[in-house]
């Protein structure tokens, strides 16, 4: 069947930088699939929404994002609430949702496993905290070590070594103290330095930190890691590399369709969306179910 999609890119992603080329091919492997595809560049960040929205009102059939998974989001978030599908290809630096899905790095290959996609209805995240309005997201929020290290991580940084840059920013806080925070789950309350509510199993690409976690579930698991010392955390990536993280001493793993966290009012602990900053605590996150139209491959919904 013949379907009208808007193509909506980054065209500073890290893949379309380097390999314009392999562009070209993807859009091409969906024109040949019967799709006809207008291509729609994103004009700086926190635009990509803008975009899907203006092009939903002319009618499009399929809205398909290409670019990082903060691009990924910020489009996923124009299209919750609708009933217009939403496709994905990997273009960024981690390329977690492409990952996730089974769609792969490459451009060309996941834009056949696209093109032979089908639509399914998923839940969705919502982060809502005092300082903006709430946001959704498909992938993951995190609070406390990890948005700290994106917070501080410099663009440069990541330009010149990609998902490298991560670790990198992240090596930088050994030794240092870690704020901390309260997680309050069906009325019980848990602190630590780093909590993470994942609607996926992997976390950065391949690192499996959720394992009861799936797109295709109404709920997400809730992982918290204790302590304000640094040094714990090579016990806990120890637990990450054997996949004994849920029996490593420190984590908790729960999982919930709500969770808040908070802090004393005197220590500030910030908040990452899907790789993106967004804001400190207090926060509540929680699942929103029916709420998107999402391509997937068929492998990918035999998993659940």
């Amino acid at each position: 069947m013949s379907r009208h999609a808007v193509l909506i890119y980054n065209p500073y992603a890290g893949t379309l930088l380097r390999k314009p080329e392999a562009f070209r091919s993807a859009m091409n492997i969906l024109a040949r699939s019967g799709m006809e595809v207008s291509p729609a560049p994103t004009t700086g960040p926190r635009t990509a929404a803008a975009i899907a929205r203006e092009w939903m009102d002319k009618g499009v059939d399929l809205v398909i994002a290409c670019g990082g998974d903060g691009t990924i989001n910020e489009v996923a978030e124009a299209l919750v609430g609708t009933a217009t599908p939403l496709g994905i290809l990997p273009g960024g630096t981690a390329n977690v949702m492409a990952l996730e899905l089974g769609l792969g790095l490459k451009l060309d290959e996941a834009a056949e496993k696209l093109s032979r996609a089908v639509e399914t209805r998923i839940a969705v995240a919502r982060l809502t905290t005092g300082e903006v309005a709430p946001r959704y997201f498909l992938l993951m929020a995190g609070a406390g070590v990890d948005a700290q290290v994106i917070y501080h991580l410099s663009q440069p940084l990541k330009d010149r070594w990609g998902k490298f840059a991560y670790w990198i920013a992240a090596s930088r806080q050994l030794g240092r103290s870690l704020a901390e925070l309260d997680v309050t789950i069906d009325g019980e309350t848990r602190r630590c330095s780093f909590a993470l509510a994942s609607r996926i199993r992997k976390y950065g690409g391949p690192i499996v930190v959720a394992p009861g976690a799936h797109l295709l579930h109404d709920h997400f698991e809730v992982v918290l890691f204790e302590g304000a010392s640094t040094f714990r955390y090579l016990r806990y990536l120890l637990g990450v590399a054997r996949g004994t993280l849920d029996g490593t001493a420190g984590v908790t793993i729960r999982r919930a369709q709500s969770v808040h966290l908070s802090c004393p009012d005197d220590v500030r602990v910030r908040l990452q969306l899907d790789g993106d900053y967004a804001g400190k605590l207090p926060a509540t996150i929680e699942i929103v179910p029916d709420a998107l139209t999402l391509l997937v491959p068929d492998s990918f919904r035999l998993e659940t």
